[in-house]
């Protein structure tokens, strides 16, 4: 007979282990070239030294001259907190009790809970690898019969649950995104949005500010990295190519051969827009050329340019490409993903003056980069 005990069994010792294979190599094709580790993490922080350059104590000399002075490693502290990221499934008293004597009725109803925590964290997760941390997922151009309008609608999807501030001020909180129109780019929400007006932004609820250091952070150098004023840190700034104009196989290159010459990276994932995996394929196409397919680790499928993955996301901006060296990436963490337990062990809690159990899955890490300037990024790219 299936109990709450029973499923609590049936989530720990059957459903952890595959829900975080799952939920770290088969959500993103950039997510799978990340190495995880619990290295450099400190109580709440990550603190990483990093070298930056070369150690300075060699040289030639005379044969009874003096030796070359020692000059050791330069060395740069990162510092970042550890972000908590939270996953939930709920399960309803009813739903368990109907399948109390039905084992795979109940499997089933798991499976399906199990499923959409994936379905969304695989939007959620890819959303903050490029993203910068500060949750923000669109900017309201205006409001038209009680819909937004915003500027670009690519980290948004039906079902996701946001806050709309006006600079620090909360003014719609736990909003539910029942629909999208990609045509008009006019976002449906359960509350009225009285209030509202242009330049207000959306955020994930209750997440801004609290996200991982996703690519965005990296190279926006306007801005301090891992705590490090940057202004004058070249270790910290990646090559950045603006207004690319046409893409063609040469500009590429010609970035791939600047990343290895200035700080030997080797470029082994490249990540672009909708719009720009398209004028690559155009490109390709006016030379009559087929295009190389590969792949990749996770059972992801991708183009291939000079053997390196070219890969599209739609978390990557408009025009955009980077460039990646996937090796200097890694994903520090207190520990891998685990369901939240009360004092009793416990997994599965009934929400207090609901009929429904939830599980919560916790994380705590923060992305970082090593070689800032050993990554690259293309921007205004145009077909």
């Amino acid at each position: 007979m299936v109990t709450i005990n029973s499923a609590e069994n049936a989530l720990k010792s059957v459903y952890l282990g595959a829900v975080t294979e799952l939920l770290n190599t088969k959500v993103n094709p950039l997510m799978t070239k990340i190495e995880q580790t619990s290295a450099d993490v400190w109580g709440k922080e990550i603190r990483k030294a990093v070298s930056a350059g070369v150690n300075g104590g060699i040289g030639a000399g005379d044969e009874a001259g003096a030796l070359p002075a020692a000059h050791g490693n330069h060395y740069l502290q990162y510092v970042t907190t550890l972000k908590n990221l939270y996953g939930q499934i709920e399960i309803s008293d009813k739903a368990i009790r109907a399948s109390a004597n039905d084992k795979g009725a109940f499997t089933d109803l798991l499976n399906a809970e199990i499923d959409g925590l994936l379905k969304s964290s695989k939007f959620n997760l890819g959303r903050m690898l490029y993203g910068d941390g500060s949750g923000l997922l669109a900017t309201v151009m205006r409001v038209i019969g009680g819909k937004l309008v915003v500027k670009d609608y690519r980290n948004l999807i039906e079902g996701l649950t946001v806050d709309i501030y006006n600079g620090d001020t909360l003014v719609v909180a736990g909003a539910h995104i029942t629909d999208i129109d990609y045509g008009t780019a006019q976002i449906s929400l359960d509350k009225s949005l009285d209030g509202v007006e242009a330049d207000f932004e959306l955020y994930v609820q209750g997440s801004r500010g609290k996200e991982i250091t996703g690519l965005g952070a990296i190279f926006d150098t306007t801005k301090p990295l891992y705590g490090i004023d940057r202004t004058n840190v070249g270790a910290l700034k990646p090559v950045i190519k603006k207004n690319a104009g046409a893409l063609d196989e040469v500009t590429i290159q010609t970035v791939i051969d600047k990343l290895e010459t200035q700080t030997s990276s080797n470029v082994d994932f490249i990540a672009v827009s909708e719009d720009v995996r398209y004028a690559y394929m155009e490109y390709m196409s006016q030379f009559k050329r087929n295009i190389d397919m590969m792949m990749l680790d996770g059972g992801f499928k991708s183009m291939s340019f000079n053997g390196i993955p070219f890969v599209y996301d739609r978390f990557v901006p408009s025009g955009t490409m980077y460039l990646l060296d996937t090796s200097a990436f890694r994903i520090h963490q207190l520990c891998d993903w685990r369901f939240l337990e009360t004092e009793n062990g416990n997994i599965l809690r009934q929400n207090q003056g609901y009929p429904v159990y939830t599980a919560t899955l916790v994380k705590y890490c923060d992305l970082i980069c090593d070689r800032p300037n050993g990554q690259a990024m293309i921007t205004g790219i145009v077909r």
